[in-house]
């Protein structure tokens, strides 16, 4: 079976394995974990903040950020496509009591500035009050420019308000630039990263910020369940997928570039423009059908986003792979066709 489902079905290497089982370890709960201090000093300097805080997922450190950002019925503005509003359960809402202003997505995956700036609410007792902007770079594979970020950023200083970036594939972004991710993130007030997408590391997220965004963001991971004990053990994964796994990123972006121009040649599907590790697709009369478990039948595993198709490239998949996805894909349309 040829998965492409995502980025996260990698399985950890030999090197993180053995880390893992030579891990120094603590108890983070009274932070004595000395790996995990190493990991979240390591990320500090990485994003050039003032600290970072290791935590179990990506969704986890998105709502341990606006929750440490915002105050009950304080508003936060994220684009419709985002993680953050579409696959987190409303958990800033449910949880935090945080209203979400939606905005859409441009194609390009960025919240227009004049959208944004139209979006934060005037001071009126009858309002909430506009808090945050949440950025996600990369947004469905797409990148988000250095610049984009900066004037997002000036806006939020003009305005007064706090800029959050799900970066849970920041360093897929940094690679697709040439650019290094302290220099992304710098216009931001908080970003979480996950170690489980494209790092292939088994579990963990990370967040950074000034300290006092992160004294509040440990205050709310308790809240939410989030303190773990001799946490090293996974920890040790994620330095080694940082020391080992960035470079080896741009292997994914060449072989999703490669996979698109190859799907491009069957002529009923429309393949959208690849930036990093992420192909979509969808047909030409728009409409996917049945397609999604046909290929599975015929070995290849892939998501389905609506009436698009997502195909991810990551560690474990080779070019010998993805040619024979071609031939799948190629095949299950001339069979669904004759359905």
């Amino acid at each position: 079976m040829i998965d492409l489902r995502s980025d996260t079905v990698t399985k950890p290497t030999k090197a993180m394995l053995e880390a893992m089982t030579r891990a120094e370890l603590g108890d983070d709960v009274y932070g004595e974990d000395p790996t995990v201090n190493q990991l979240q000093e390591k990320c500090a300097d990485l994003f050039g903040k003032d600290g970072a805080l290791f935590v179990s997922s990506g969704s986890m450190g998105n709502l341990v950020s606006l929750l440490a950002h915002c105050q009950r019925g304080d508003e936060a503005i994220v684009g419709k496509l985002n993680h953050i509003f579409q696959w987190e359960q409303g958990s800033a809402a449910s949880l935090g009591g945080i209203s979400i202003h939606t905005i859409d997505n441009s194609a390009n995956g960025m919240l227009p500035v004049n959208e944004i700036e139209a979006a934060i609410r005037y001071d009126d007792p009858h309002c909430p009050i506009s808090k945050l902007v949440c950025l996600e770079n990369t947004q469905d594979g797409r990148v988000l420019s250095q610049k984009y970020t900066e004037d997002v950023g000036e806006l939020c200083k003009e305005k007064g308000l706090l800029l959050h970036l799900d970066g849970a594939r920041i360093m897929n972004a940094a690679t697709a630039l040439g650019t290094p991710v302290k220099a992304l993130v710098a216009p931001v007030d908080s970003v979480q990263m996950c170690f489980s997408k494209g790092l292939a590391a088994p579990v963990g997220s990370i967040v950074a910020g000034s300290k006092d965004f992160i004294r509040r963001a440990h205050r709310a991971r308790k809240a939410v369940g989030g303190s773990m004990r001799q946490v090293g053990v996974l920890a040790a994964a994620c330095i080694n997928a940082l020391d080992t796994m960035v470079e080896r990123l741009q292997e994914d972006h060449d072989n999703a570039k490669y996979f698109g121009e190859q799907l491009q040649t069957i002529s009923s599907l429309v393949v959208e423009p690849v930036e990093t590790n992420m192909v979509f697709i969808r047909m030409k009369n728009g409409q996917l059908g049945d397609l999604q478990n046909v290929l599975k039948s015929n070995g290849l595993l892939v998501s389905s986003m609506g009436q698009r198709l997502r195909l991810v490239t990551h560690y474990g998949i080779e070019r010998d792979d993805l040619k024979k996805a071609v031939s799948i894909i190629d095949a299950a349309l001339k069979q669904t066709a004759k359905v």
